[in-house]
């Protein structure tokens, strides 16, 4: 059984930083994808930034020169650096993980950023 838990998420002003964590445990194939998706309130989920095991990234254009998701492949865990932090970032952020066709998420944590 896999199982995601986050860390990192709160309150902060326009312009602040965070940084989400994201451990997952169980059986973990060392091939796989990693990732952060993000829902606000009345918005579709949407993905922010995922890297792979091999270590390719990928960022939505809105975080892009904002955001730098990275990992470390001993702790399977994943984090997302949040700088130049915006109103609109508001959201529930949630741990993503892909691994043998099959997805696992976190319980999501809240980032509130405050204009």
């Amino acid at each position: 059984q896999v199982q995601l838990v986050e860390s990192g998420g709160g309150l902060v002003q326009a312009g602040g930083s965070l940084r989400l964590s994201c451990a997952a445990s169980g059986t973990i194939f060392s091939i796989n994808v990693m990732g952060w998706y993000r829902q606000a309130p009345g918005k579709q989920r949407e993905s922010v930034a995922f890297i792979s095991s091999w270590g390719v990234t990928n960022y939505a254009d809105s975080v892009k020169g904002r955001f730098t998701i990275s990992r470390d492949n001993a702790k399977n865990t994943v984090y997302l650096q949040m700088n130049s932090l915006k109103p609109e970032d508001t959201a529930v952020y949630y741990c993503n993980l892909v691994v043998r066709g099959r997805d696992y998420w976190g319980q999501g944590t809240q980032v509130t950023v405050s204009s």
